[in-house]
């Protein structure tokens, strides 16, 4: 039977956070903590190919494109510094830039996230939907939140941008590596990156569970290989240690205050990928990310930048790719293989990011429902989403075409970046304020100066608003254009339908004086409002005027939590002569199955057959109305998304067999 792809207001509605799950306060478990020795190892080891893959491969442009920043002060002319043109590359330039870039990993990566952000987790979960559930409850429902979750949405619109510019510019300035060992391959370079590319995208629907166990050792050995590159060329020219010193940062926007915005403008390349640590708190805990981060990534990416500045400082022509002339011409080709691999798992790290991350706005109610895989049986968190897959594929595709090298391409990331670190450090203000009951004036010296830091890097980076920072910038607003619309028409659909409801007492009253036939079997009506009758249920007996002899009123309620325990999944009430209230409750994290959520009730000692079940869901028919309350392009704009969502029995995973859709039709 076809299934309803716009039922979702009333009878299976999504719209809200539902109310917080008991004892679920900060910090319960995360992974990783009081593992033994092996564990955390395996957990640290891991952590290097999911969380660190990003910022790991930073290295292969950032100082590059700062120097030439500061040496030419136009970020229009990025990348044309060649062998003949650069003569010389200023000391202080070289000194500056690196303290900057220095520091502003101390600052940015190792306070900000590492060693506070990581410390705001929700049962060990992390990421900015995941400060938007402890703001609003640190905030209080009754005061109104609709102000954080705007703010979520932003966030999360901004990550998206993240998402795509990572594999474009990450696999395009690896494959640029192969210009160095011919240049036969320059006129290939696009040709090959997309080749690899179209290839990533296109296992993603086979899971990565097979080949993720070596993500870690693999970047375990770039890490290596950075360190190692770096050392031996720091020998070059030892002075490039006196960028340990903060005063050569400072100096540098002292003595070239015309170039200050731009050179910060590219030294945030140096640092994405840092909220990367934050969101996958949960699949490998604090302890193991930190401990990643202070034994093997720092220092790598710090010898690796300081081997770079020795480099150019010693030879001022390896300025048009200093990482790859880090090695000897023989290892060049192998280093180019080492670092496509390396983009290529940090492109999967953002790849499977945007994955969860919808997810979990879908479960927040703002985003429509999408379809679901799990491409792991052992690993709740191993999904892929069709839809978004090839969204991402893409515009992935297109920035390549469009942008051509990683050069074009820095000017685009950034934004994207700092906007969502911005949003992340608002939140975490409220969260730390309100949530953990600081004062204001800690809560100010703690989170103050890393805001300063984030809104000085975003004005940066706006800077290159018309250069290709216009990208992440217009995907950002679509996204929160669709969020936003979503949300609206969701509230408006579900107000509008709730008027012809009728009291679910008032009904069982009236089926208690004159009751109809009863059939065998089990009836199941899900329904976001349990207080009323659904549809279904209305519309079975208006046309078929028989009840089964066992009829669930069922409410599926996502939580501002990221799991909840099996044995909190299922709350059953008897309310009436052969009626239960039911709720499935379900973290942010989770995805819904109401098979298996119902199968716990056996343990319950309610009897349950799913081949002797019916599902009844409203199958609902939206046209658009001149005082819907929302502009007519929004409207039509609601309705089209509503349309294309995932109906309600293949998101819900209820066997097609079992299910029974009524139709109505609603006016928004």
């Amino acid at each position: 039977m076809a299934t309803d792809k716009t039922s979702f207001a009333k009878d299976d509605h999504r719209f809200g956070l539902g109310d917080p799950a008991p004892n679920d306060g900060q910090g319960d478990h995360v992974p990783g903590q009081g593992h033994g020795k092996t564990g955390f190892a395996v957990l640290a080891l891991g952590a290097l190919g999911v969380v660190y893959g990003d910022i790991g491969t930073s290295p292969l442009y950032a100082l590059r494109e700062t120097i030439n920043a500061a040496m030419s002060g136009n970020i229009g002319s990025h990348g044309g510094h060649g062998a003949a043109v650069i003569r010389e590359v200023p000391r202080d330039i070289v000194i500056g830039v690196l303290s900057l870039i220095l520091w502003s990993l101390v600052f940015v990566v190792t306070i900000k996230y590492v060693l506070i952000l990581l410390r705001a987790d929700n049962n060990g979960e992390g990421g900015t939907l995941t400060l938007v559930a402890l703001a609003q409850r640190a905030v209080g429902k009754a005061k109104g939140t609709g102000w954080v979750l705007g703010l979520g949405m932003v966030g999360a619109a901004l990550f998206y941008g993240d998402a795509v510019i990572t594999p474009a510019i990450s696999v395009l300035s690896a494959v640029e590596g192969l210009k160095l060992v011919t240049p036969a391959f320059e006129p290939y370079v696009v040709y090959i990156a997309s080749a690899i590319l179209i290839g990533l995208f296109a296992v993603q629907s086979g899971g990565t569970e097979r080949v993720a166990k070596w993500f870690g050792p693999i970047m375990g050995i770039w890490f290596l290989t950075l360190a190692g590159l770096g050392i031996y060329h720091i020998q070059d020219d030892v002075g490039v240690f006196a960028s340990v010193n903060p005063l050569y940062g400072v100096m540098f926007f002292v003595n070239h205050p015309g170039v200050s915005l731009v050179v910060l403008g590219t030294v945030c390349l140096a640092v994405t990928g840092a909220e990367a640590l934050y969101a996958d708190m949960g699949h490998f805990g604090r302890g193991p990310i930190q401990s990643a981060w202070f034994f093997m990534v720092f220092p790598a990416l710090w010898l690796n930048y300081l081997g770079q500045g020795a480099l150019i400082l010693h030879d001022p022509t390896t300025i048009d790719n200093p990482f790859y002339k880090l090695a000897p011409d023989f290892l060049i080709l192998p280093l180019v293989i080492l670092a496509t691999v390396a983009t290529i798992i940090a492109s999967q790290a953002v790849i499977t990011g945007a994955f969860s991350l919808t997810r979990q706005a879908i479960q927040l109610g703002i985003l429509p429902r999408m379809e679901v895989r799990h491409t792991s049986e052992h690993t709740s968190g191993q999904i892929y989403m069709p839809r978004v897959n090839w969204i991402l594929l893409v515009v992935v595709l297109g920035l390549v075409w469009s942008f051509r090298s990683s050069s074009g391409l820095a000017n685009a990331y950034g934004i994207s970046v700092f906007g969502a670190m911005t949003v992340d450090a608002i939140l975490a203000f409220i969260v730390i304020w309100k949530g953990w009951r600081w004062s204001l004036a800690a809560t100010c010296c703690v989170i103050l100066p890393f805001l300063a830091i984030d809104v000085a890097f975003f004005s940066a980076n706006m800077l290159k608003l018309f250069h290709g920072g216009f990208v992440p910038v217009m995907l950002a607003a679509v996204l929160v254009i669709l969020m936003a619309t979503w949300i609206r028409g969701s509230g408006i659909l579900f107000e509008k339908t709730r008027k012809a409801d009728v009291p679910l007492l008032e009904l069982l009253d009236m089926l208690a004086k004159s009751p109809p036939h009863r059939v065998k079997g089990t009836a199941v009506f899900l329904t976001g409002d349990p207080v009323v009758a659904p549809a279904a249920m209305l519309h079975n007996l208006k046309h078929n005027k028989v009840l089964h002899e066992k009829n669930a009123i069922l409410t599926v309620r996502s939580l501002d939590v990221p799991r909840i325990a099996e044995d909190e999944r299922v709350r059953i009430e008897p309310i009436s002569d052969g009626f239960w209230k039911m709720e499935l409750r379900y973290g942010y994290m989770e995805s819904p199955n109401i098979p298996k959520g119902l199968g716990i009730l056996r343990k319950q000692g309610f009897k349950f057959d799913i081949m002797s079940t019916s599902f009844f869901l409203s199958r609902r028919s939206i046209k658009p109305s001149a005082n819907s309350g929302m502009p007519l392009w929004q409207d039509k704009l609601f309705i089209s998304m509503a349309r294309s969502a995932t109906d309600a029995t293949s998101y819900f995973q209820i066997p097609t067999g079992r299910v029974v859709e009524v139709g109505t039709q609603v006016t928004v």
